[in-house]
């Protein structure tokens, strides 16, 4: 896992070094084993790495003959399927075991249709001296970011939106669309980032740059079309079994130690079980809960899922002083910016899987959305008579009166994948779990674990995201997958199996975090700090804000929640300013 950026010139001059440099400079968090450039034909690259597979050899870039000319390529990811790709290839002559070699000699080999061969999470890029282009590709799922910006001087791209600004190729500034969505959905959609003139490779998309400008673009799709397939209780059971077998397996790929982050839930537990077959060694586990508050603390369950499995488990407090105390370096963290209180935990798990000595963990994203799990996607399948309604249909701030020019278009973004979503003949339930895929996955919970683990130098798997995984599940009967009222139904039937005291089917609260809790607690004190922010006073009424703070509830608390994450974003990210202290030292500096 790594950091990978780079500039293309318009001009075909050798790109700023100094530009190059401090791209390498704001990624060096991503990558602390090590950095790699390469400089050609008016194309630059650099990587800083994270080394988990071929710790020797596998430095970047990689080379690769093209009749005389050196192709090269820098990789952010891993790709589990790398053995089997080596064999494949035959007589190539690989300069190095690393997993991220193969796609280069799979582009010489096929050209653009390169990356539908690959299994795995990555984001790249490939100069191509033959066809003096730049070639930058995404994985389908999008569970690694790459960004870019086209600009006068050619084309930039980066991990991260922060280091295009750090290194002065893109000035800082809002797109209010996006940040209309940020504050109704807590989460943006597409390739619009919240940033003006940066924008989001999408997920599964390779494009092709030529004179700094992209010239062509092709998709290759996380989920398959069409409408279920019919098939037994029983043989859905046995394929799921040997699917997550298999994807387990190579997502344990590693030549460095690994763990896991435990909640409890299904998900988690499903890949704790697993690990436990596959591996000899206890699994290291990790649990984060919520000692003295009215939300559930998932550790009892936990610790009882652990203990049956022999896992080695360490459990993590974050309380309100944590809160207090990191919130301001976590929405630095958060460059593109996912409002999600899921982030607050994950921030410190990473902390605590590294002071461990990992390197990687395995969590358990992507269970809900292609299993069915979610409650919205039961309740937007009712009529309206009996409760429905559609995802997503109440922004955060609607009906509170806190926003000085409330943007009526902000679901726009979140429509048009729910749009494309129900094409292909897919069942209602379907065209809602693609929807959730298109933009909530990548840029919530995806971009969430990518920058809580790597601001810690921690590599994410996400097992459950894989392609013969997404294939199978998305293609189950709706009744396997949403049964008397729970979603999720056919991964609970294999738990209940494979590791019963985990409960599977007992009714559990969901997670959460209880940041309405300690708001309440400064509401009074926090409310005018954060009204007389400058992020804040150009989108609220003062006022209003004060007496958000000042008021307890659930819809208040998470508006409220919205706007703390919001302003202290702002600080960062647009004025530039450090995250030095506690939220109180940063808001009132």
């Amino acid at each position: 896992m790594c950091g990978i950026a780079g500039i293309m010139a318009r001009s075909g001059s050798a790109p700023d070094a100094a530009a190059l440099d401090a791209l390498t400079a704001a990624l060096a968090h991503r990558g602390p084993d090590g950095q790699g450039r390469y400089v050609s034909d008016g194309v630059g690259m650099v990587q800083t790495r994270l080394a988990i597979i071929d710790l020797e050899t596998g430095d970047q870039p990689f080379y690769g003959d093209q009749n005389g000319n050196k192709a090269a390529l820098v990789a952010n990811g891993e790709i589990y399927n790398y053995v089997e790709l080596k064999l494949d290839m035959g007589r190539v002559d690989f300069q190095t075991k690393s997993d991220c070699e193969p796609p280069l000699h799979l582009y010489l080999r096929h050209g653009l249709d390169f990356a539908r061969h690959l299994r795995g999470m990555y984001a790249l890029a490939l100069h191509d001296p033959v066809e003096n282009s730049l070639v930058l590709a995404r994985d389908p799922f999008g569970i690694k970011p790459l960004y870019y910006a086209e600009t006068d001087d050619g084309l930039a791209f980066a991990s991260e939106p922060q280091a295009l600004h750090r290194a002065g190729l893109v000035k800082p500034s809002l797109n209010a669309k996006s940040r209309d969505e940020l504050l109704q959905m807590q989460f943006t959609t597409g390739s619009e980032t919240v940033f003006e003139g940066i924008k989001r490779l999408l997920p599964g998309e390779t494009a092709v740059v030529r004179q700094g400008r992209v010239a062509e673009r092709l998709f290759h799709k996380a989920l398959p079309e069409g409408g279920p397939v019919q098939i037994s209780k029983a043989d859905a059971l046995r394929r799921l079994d040997e699917i997550l077998n298999d994807s387990v397996g190579v997502h344990q790929r590693a030549d460095v130690p690994y763990g896991m982050f435990l909640s409890g839930g299904i998900d988690s537990s499903v890949l704790l079980a697993m690990m436990t077959r596959l591996n000899v060694r206890p699994v290291q586990a990790f649990t984060a809960g919520f000692s003295g508050t009215a939300v559930a603390d998932e550790r009892d369950h936990a610790r009882v899922v652990a203990k049956a499995t022999g896992a080695d488990h360490s459990e993590v407090e974050f309380n309100e002083a944590d809160f207090w105390a990191l919130l301001p370096e976590i929405a630095a963290a958060m460059d593109d910016p996912a409002a999600d209180y899921a982030v607050l935990p994950t921030y410190k798990l990473a902390a605590e899987a590294k002071r461990a000595g990992l390197k990687v963990v395995l969590t358990g994203e992507g269970g809900d959305e292609l299993f069915g799990g979610y409650g919205r996607y039961r309740r937007a399948r009712r009529p309206r008579w009996l409760g429905g309604r559609p995802m997503r249909d109440r922004g955060i701030f609607d009906g509170l009166g806190v926003l000085r020019d409330p943007a009526p278009g902000w679901r726009q973004g979140f429509e048009r994948s729910e749009q494309d979503a129900a094409q292909g003949g897919r069942t209602k339930l379907q065209a809602l779990q693609a929807a959730d895929c298109a933009d909530w996955l990548p840029n919530d919970l995806l971009t969430k674990l990518d920058r809580c683990l790597m601001a810690h130098g921690v590599e994410g798997r996400v097992p459950l995201l894989d392609p013969k995984l997404a294939d199978f599940a998305m293609r189950l009967p709706d009744a396997l997958k949403v049964r008397h009222g729970r979603g999720k139904w056919l991964l609970r039937k294999w738990l209940e199996t494979a590791l019963p005291v985990a409960r599977p089917f007992d009714k559990k609260r969901g997670f959460t975090v209880p940041v309405g809790e300690w708001i309440a607690l400064e509401g009074r004190r926090l409310g005018p700090l954060v009204a007389k922010q400058p992020g804040i006073e150009e989108i609220c009424h003062p006022g209003e804000v004060e007496s958000l703070f000042a008021a307890n509830g659930k819809k208040a608390g998470q508006a409220a929640w919205s706007l703390l994450f919001y302003a202290l974003w702002h600080r960062r990210h647009i004025f530039g300013q450090a995250p030095d202290g506690s939220v109180f030292d940063v808001l009132g500096g």
